[in-house]
């Protein structure tokens, strides 16, 4: 009964597409055929150029126009590609626009989009159109033919043809949504290059913040830390001085207090001089991620099993980026779902990394929910990673980070 609740149920904005869409349909394609068929017809004059320019401009308004109503009635949200830099000179101005991959993908979107608006507004208005005058064919006979109905087959045959088309048209115009979101999303966004752009920005920008919060907090650890602890043992040395002063006799007791102080001092300074550099790079992975995830999680609280087939051995940025994120994540798992076990397991093959960490917790975790994931995601991809969660409600959640082996 879902199911075909879930098929009968079409949202009003998709028989609006299917409807108002078929004018601006035909507008685009015509103007895509046209801009097509007089460039190639122009490309041998002067003329040519300078109409090829303004047609390619104009095509990246009529893109924003169609993004604009895929986003309203079909909810799709398209990203706007970046606006086109136009440099001051004439001839490097129309270079850049005649080059344009945004206007000319946009010009195969209008082309495409006009069968689609036909084949739409076929859907949304001709066929259930034509099933109500087969479902009443019976009576359309009987009003243009007086006497006596004529008995037939062919009547009750009408009949049944036009309720099984009739019941064809939401999953029509569904599928004709569908398509139209898919063909925006793959022509009207950005090019593959600037969107690639745009991620590679995004992570630059997201490590050089995490890279100047970490530097911040080291500055202040050592200064309010690692200083302090040398500053007190410096002063009990000091103590430890005066009590050797050749002018009276040595306090042998007081002097063993300050000296086991001391030793003490040097211990807690070393352990968390050692804790602010595991931070910066763990000294486990040194020898291999091999070594470095088992010992990683032999520290969770959560009881965790690990699989390693690790073929191949990663860049070291690569191998630092998925230590940290395998840490991120036995940390998540310890802190938030609940879990009493949790998997590890990391295999490289192929030129890919992948790690999956699975745990029986309670679930529901997703990026942006505040657990870390989203940072993470955003630091994966400075390395090229993504970072795929699948977590329902009660569980089980799996974490998957892939990464290329080798940075390009």
């Amino acid at each position: 009964m879902a199911e075909r609740r879930r098929y009968l149920s079409v949202r009003g904005g998709e028989w609006a597409f299917a409807v108002i869409g078929l004018p601006l349909a035909l507008l685009g394609g015509i103007y895509a055929l046209a801009v097509l068929y007089a460039g190639a017809l122009l490309s041998l004059t002067v003329l040519g150029l300078p109409f090829a320019v303004a047609a390619l401009m104009s095509a990246r308004g009529l893109g924003a126009l169609h993004r604009r109503l895929v986003g309203r009635l079909l909810g799709e949200c398209v990203e706007a590609p970046a606006k086109l830099p136009l440099p001051t000179g004439v001839i490097d101005r129309g270079r850049i626009v005649l080059t344009d991959p945004v206007a000319w993908r946009t010009l195969l979107y209008l082309v495409l989009r006009l069968p689609l608006g036909v084949l739409g507004f076929a859907s949304a208005v001709a066929l259930p159109l034509g099933c109500g005058w087969l479902i009443g064919f019976p009576l359309w006979i009987r009003l243009l033919q007086p006497g006596p109905p004529p008995a037939g087959p062919l009547a009750a045959a009408s009949t049944v043809l036009g309720l099984l088309l009739l019941s064809a048209v939401p999953g029509a115009i569904r599928s004709l949504s569908g398509a139209n979101r898919r063909l925006a999303r793959l022509l009207l966004g950005p090019a593959r290059a600037q969107q690639r752009v745009r991620e590679l920005e995004t992570a630059r920008a997201t490590l050089l913040a995490d890279s100047t919060d970490q530097f911040r907090r080291l500055e202040r650890d050592l200064h309010d830390g690692i200083q302090a602890q040398l500053v007190a043992l410096a002063i009990t040395l000091s103590l430890a001085d005066d009590a050797l002063s050749p002018t009276a006799a040595p306090d042998l007791r007081r002097l063993r207090t300050l000296v086991d102080r001391a030793r003490t001092q040097t211990d807690d300074t070393v352990t968390e001089l050692r804790r602010l550099t595991q931070g910066i790079h763990p000294v486990a992975l040194d020898r291999g991620l091999g070594e470095a995830l088992p010992g990683l999680a032999a520290t969770s609280p959560v009881p965790v099993t690990v699989h390693l087939d690790l073929r191949e051995r990663p860049h070291p940025a690569v191998a630092r980026a998925l230590y940290f994120c395998a840490a991120e994540l036995l940390t998540n798992i310890a802190k938030h779902s609940g879990a009493r076990s949790a998997e590890l397991t990391a295999s490289a093959a192929g030129g890919r990394i992948r790690l999956i960490v699975r745990d029986d917790g309670c679930g529901d975790a997703a990026l942006g929910t505040g657990t870390g994931l989203t940072g993470l995601a955003e630091r994966l991809a400075a390395v090229d990673g993504v970072l795929r969660v699948d977590s329902p409600p009660g569980g089980p959640t799996v974490v998957t980070a892939e990464l290329p082996t080798r940075l390009c």
